[in-house]
């Protein structure tokens, strides 16, 4: 599936078509190569249409990382995901010529990785699910990224805060957690979520609105003392929202 650094596999099916024709175009090939990076999404997926595997390698190389930690939300395991982005990417593949190009590539994109992600959720329901909250871990990095703190206690508040959302998280229903990771980690806007969900800015904007009540409701209910107003950690709760750390 992934390759052995890491990288995710072209799909098999994809095969370059390029032949010479005469003495200069070895020389054309040359110069597509070199601008094919700058490309625009619509220009790659013509050239994917006509059998560039190049021009599906780059659009691979332009959203894999996009779509890795997107799927990373929703299975903790490198590996796992991997090979579910590797899926993703086979679906957009194999499904190119059905994209109308009436919204953002990236956004149908995401479509495709979000129902992946939810259909495997499906497929391993016996397994809890472990929503990952900590954006070190994601990046692989250490530290905050929300900058240099020299207090020591605040990385320690930021890893429970980011503890409690991957649990909180963990107990919404799909559609709201999903909608949340869109807005808050993804920084979706809401006519890109609703392109991503396939649903009208109307449900958008409920659905988001019903998804940050209902974490706020698991909270109070599950981390009373997280709760501003409430009892002794009420300080510290001002930091609790669904990305986890503080602001």
């Amino acid at each position: 599936m992934s390759g052995a650094n890491g990288a995710i596999a072209r799909p098999a099916e994809s095969r370059i078509c390029w032949e010479e024709s005469g003495p200069g175009a070895l020389q054309g090939d040359v110069h597509a190569l070199k601008h094919i990076t700058e490309a625009a999404d619509s220009d790659l997926i013509a050239g994917v249409l006509q059998g560039s595997e190049q021009a599906f390698a780059t659009l691979m190389a332009r959203y894999q990382d996009r779509v890795f930690r997107l799927l990373s939300r929703y299975c903790r395991d490198p590996e796992e995901c991997q090979d579910l982005a590797q899926d993703v990417f086979v679906k957009v593949f194999r499904k190119l010529h059905t994209f109308q190009q009436d919204s953002a590539f990236f956004t149908w994109l995401f479509r495709i990785a979000v129902n992946t992600a939810t259909d495997y959720l499906s497929r391993a329901s016996r397994r809890r699910l472990r929503l990952v909250e900590d954006d070190a871990e994601l990046d692989g990095q250490t530290g905050d990224r929300r900058g240099d703190n020299s207090s020591t206690e605040q990385p320690v508040l930021d890893a429970e805060l980011a503890e409690v959302t991957r649990l909180v998280l963990a107990r919404l229903p799909e559609k709201y957690r999903t909608i949340l990771v869109l807005r808050e980690y993804e920084d979706l806007s809401y006519t890109e979520m609703a392109q991503v969900l396939d649903c009208n800015l109307g449900t958008v904007e409920s659905r988001l609105f019903r998804a940050r009540q209902r974490f706020k409701e698991a909270l109070e209910r599950l981390y009373p003392d997280l709760v501003p107003g409430r009892n002794s950690g009420a300080g510290r709760a001002e930091a609790a929202d669904p990305r986890g750390g503080s602001r």
